[in-house]
């Protein structure tokens, strides 16, 4: 009976309880609610802080390091800068198309950061959330992106579209770079090194490893064949010649695809490996001598070599290069029209695109930010604390970026002065000379069509090359065939005597 009166009493006591929080506003206690922001993105794709003291960044604006995780620095700064709370699932990805399958099977998402030609697909199939106005508005100071976004990435967003809406309207770059040929000038000449056609020369054979993916060599594989096009006087001063050679990048006629798988049969037996992780290491441990790669990978294993004693240098192919990028869209089906979780994924944004928090993620990640900082010199000066010479260098070289940060190729106030070797190293690989830019080229989103056609290629390429079976082996089946053919002309005579 005791018990029973102490069950009641507890009861009655939960129930008061409850009344009251009833019956307090709902503002009260709806400010406390926690806004839960669902993000995927690349594996090792941002910074997970701890560093040691040995590596913070001793910039001259102040020092930068990586104490806690970026996610967790996002919580609390969102915090205490909207007065709400904000947890984050994050979650990673190995590829774009393992994004898009989780997606199709039903697995959702706020915000993502797919690469470019995933970003478009996303786009044509109306699954992106538009960025807010509010986000592009520059007076404000909380808006790190659009404050501080590169030029010329900014250029590259707003002059291209997907059914008429400009990527800029839904995507916000992260990372980016270009494609070139990392190698060892010890064996390879930067002549060789510096065009496609390196893929299908002989002096290095099973000694260069290309991309394990459709798009990088069909890409690489176009700019060996149309060689002869894209260095000539003509093409280059044509007055449209970026348009055109986009569009001469871009091709996917069926005479097009053929001509590539040709030619990546024909040359199949030059490479050592496809690969996706590889290449840095083969190159490092002396299996390969020139592997196709991004150049945020470049830098890594340039980075890795010169470690152990082994200089590499990065050569872009004077035919042209890929320029790509990941960014950042939010999901419609994420989002589904709730304002304050689009505030927290384009706060989100704006937080990794604050200039330290740009220079921790550069550093961890090794890939080049989109952001250039604006007024902020930050990102500016990580580059010079990166490859700048030192004040008793004796071969150095100016190296211009002003086309990145200000727009101005020109620009004195972006004048790096660095050791002579790096034009040719990790320097030119970070952010490419604006030569480089200048024949730079997007590769495209392909329908599905499209997609299909260039899919059934790279079946063909890397499941049977036709080119490899011997004489003996066409003999063999002739005679099959031949054999094939005899038994049914016989079969069939023998039916047709079986109905006399």
């Amino acid at each position: 009976m005791y018990r029973n009166r102490i069950l009641v009493a507890v009861l009655a006591v939960l129930v008061a309880v409850c009344s009251l929080l009833t019956a307090l506003p709902q503002q009260a206690y709806a400010a406390e609610d926690t806004i839960v922001l669902r993000v995927s993105n690349w594996e090792e794709y941002i910074d997970l802080g701890d560093w040691d003291e040995e590596e913070t960044i001793d910039l001259p604006s102040g020092d930068i390091i990586g104490e806690a995780s970026m996610i967790h620095d996002f919580e609390d700064w969102y915090y205490e800068t909207y007065g709400k709370r904000v947890r984050v699932e994050y979650s990673t990805f190995g590829t774009n198309e393992d994004l898009y399958n989780m997606l199709t099977l039903g697995d959702e998402f706020d915000l993502v950061c797919p690469s470019e030609y995933m970003i478009m697909k996303l786009m044509a199939e109306d699954m992106v959330q538009p960025l807010s106005d509010e986000f592009f508005d520059t007076d404000n100071e909380l808006n790190y992106y659009s404050r501080g976004v590169s030029p010329y990435i900014r250029n590259i967003f707003e002059t291209h579209t997907i059914n008429g809406m400009p990527w800029s309207d839904y995507a916000a770059g992260y990372m980016w770079g270009v494609t070139g040929f990392v190698y060892n000038p010890e064996v390879v000449s930067r002549e060789d090194a510096s065009t496609f056609h390196l893929l299908e020369n002989r002096d290095y054979a099973r000694q260069i490893t290309v991309k394990d993916n459709v798009r990088d060599t069909y890409f690489a594989a176009v700019g060996a064949l149309k060689s002869d096009l894209l260095t000539s006087e003509e093409f280059r001063n044509d007055p449209d010649y970026l348009q055109r050679l986009e569009e001469e990048m871009n091709d996917i006629s069926p005479e097009m695809i053929s001509a590539v798988q040709d030619y990546l049969q024909n040359n199949i037996d030059n490479f050592y490996s496809f690969e996706t992780d590889l290449g840095k290491s083969d190159l490092i441990t002396g299996k390969v001598v020139a592997n196709y790669q991004w150049s945020g990978d470049g830098v890594y294993t340039l980075d890795q070599a010169e470690i152990d004693g082994l200089y590499l240098e990065y050569a872009v192919p004077e035919e042209v290069t890929n320029i790509y990028f990941d960014g950042w869209v939010m999901l419609k089906n994420g989002i589904d029209g709730d304002p304050e979780k689009q505030q927290a994924a384009e706060a989100f944004i704006n937080f990794l695109s604050r200039p330290d928090n740009v220079v921790r993620n550069m550093y961890y990640i090794g890939y080049t930010s989109v952001i250039a900082g604006g007024d902020d010199s930050r990102i500016y000066e990580y580059a010079d604390w990166c490859y700048g010479a030192e004040d008793d260098e004796e071969e150095t070289a100016e190296y211009p970026v002003g086309y990145f940060f200000s727009g101005d190729s020109e620009d004195e106030d972006y004048m790096l002065t660095v050791p002579a070797d790096q034009v040719n190293r990790q320097m030119s690989a970070a952010y490419p000379p604006a030569d480089v830019i200048g024949r730079a080229s997007i590769m495209t989103y392909f329908d599905a069509e499209q997609n299909e056609l260039i899919n059934q290629m790279w079946v063909r390429i890397r499941c049977y090359n036709i080119n490899n079976v011997p004489a003996w082996g066409w003999i063999l089946l002739a005679v099959c065939a031949a054999g094939f053919a005899a038994f049914l002309v016989i079969r069939k005579r023998r039916r047709e005597r079986a109905w006399q």
